[in-house]
């Protein structure tokens, strides 16, 4: 068992068109210590699942069914109060738009506080010196901790989150979308910094991106979550290099590196499916160069293809032979029949 478990889950919105099925049916296990990119298109399902971990859902959202074992424990049937205590201390996020959570009429060192008197973490004549402590962690100058959020740019802003987040030592990091709206110098200088925190503080990370660059630098493991459904999962190598399903090949092909001035960047055709009403068989079906019938019939269920390595595809023992047909660009414009 790892320090984190989800099993079988399921979580569902409630809308005046219908019942959203934005995770639907998630599995997957994390050690302690590991880092785990969540990565897909927007409206997949990864913010939900982040904060699912959290227990932070909207009101209209529920958990219909599955487990979240952390540490043993699941988080979907303990208290309200048990979660409290967890939350933050144990489990903590660095949320998507960080930049902007922070309260405009308090001083950032107050917001910090906040939390950990919440939890009792230190004695209230420490907090000014700790708190300058985490300033420095990430590269903020600690006489700055009685500044507003307003005489921050953007990038110290994500970097006073950041310490905020690890200043109760959380064993558990979930880091969505943690350097939106930020310049690619930027961007860099806050990874280095979160993953050093992480490497000292020997937390376990769950990066939650759209930018599978991000992932391939930072994590040690990968998974790719289409249409509320995990479609791979496994070391990064492997799945972002040598991926076994037909979506993450497609993702690829969308991932320009140094050295690859020369490639076409391809993308995928269409647009995910609603969730309201999503379709049969293989979600990604209506999008795959490769779907044939038992494609829209049936669903395909995660196997096992290398040691910790999953795919939920039908013609995974084919996937060598597609990771050359997807660097065609015709291979996704032609149209698919049955």
């Amino acid at each position: 068992m790892g320090i984190l478990d989800v099993k079988n889950l399921y979580i569902h919105y409630r809308t005046l068109r219908g019942k959203v099925r934005a995770v639907d049916g998630i599995t997957f296990s994390i050690a302690e210590g590991e880092s785990l990119g969540l990565v897909g298109e927007s409206g997949c399902g990864k913010t939900t699942l982040g904060k699912a971990l959290l227990r932070l859902l909207p009101e209209n959202a529920a958990i219909e069914r599955g487990e979240i074992l952390f540490r043993g424990r699941d988080l979907v049937r303990i208290s309200p109060q048990e979660m409290r205590a967890i939350r933050g201390k144990e489990i903590a996020m660095v949320p998507q738009s960080a930049m902007n959570a922070l309260d405009p009429v308090y001083r950032i060192k107050d917001l910090i506080i906040e939390g950990m008197l919440v939890h009792k973490e230190v004695a209230d004549e420490a907090n000014d010196s700790r708190i300058a402590e985490l300033f420095s962690s990430v590269g903020l100058e600690g006489s700055r901790i009685d500044n507003y959020p307003h005489m921050f740019s953007g990038g110290m802003r994500q970097r006073a989150v950041i310490a905020g987040v690890f200043s109760l030592r959380p064993s558990l990091i979930i880091a969505d979308e943690p350097t939106t709206a930020l310049d690619v110098i930027v961007q860099d200088q806050v990874l280095k910094q979160l993953a050093a925190l992480i490497s000292e503080t020997h937390a376990t990370l769950i990066a939650i991106t759209h930018d599978i660059g991000i992932v391939a630098e930072n994590c040690q493991k990968t998974g790719v979550m289409y249409a509320g459904k995990l479609v791979e999962i496994g070391p990064t190598e492997e799945a972002l290099w040598e991926p076994f399903h037909p979506y993450t090949m497609g993702l690829q092909n969308a991932l320009l590196g140094v050295r690859d001035e020369r490639r076409e960047i391809i993308s995928i055709p269409g647009v995910p499916p609603s969730l309201i009403d999503p379709p049969p068989g293989c979600r990604f079906h209506p999008r795959c160069p490769f779907a044939s019938a038992p494609c829209s019939e049936e669903e395909p269920m995660l196997e096992e293809v290398s040691p910790s390595h999953f795919v939920a595809c039908h013609y995974r023992q084919t996937a060598s032979e597609m990771r050359g047909l997807v660097k065609d660009p015709e291979r996704w414009l032609k149209e698919k029949t049955s």
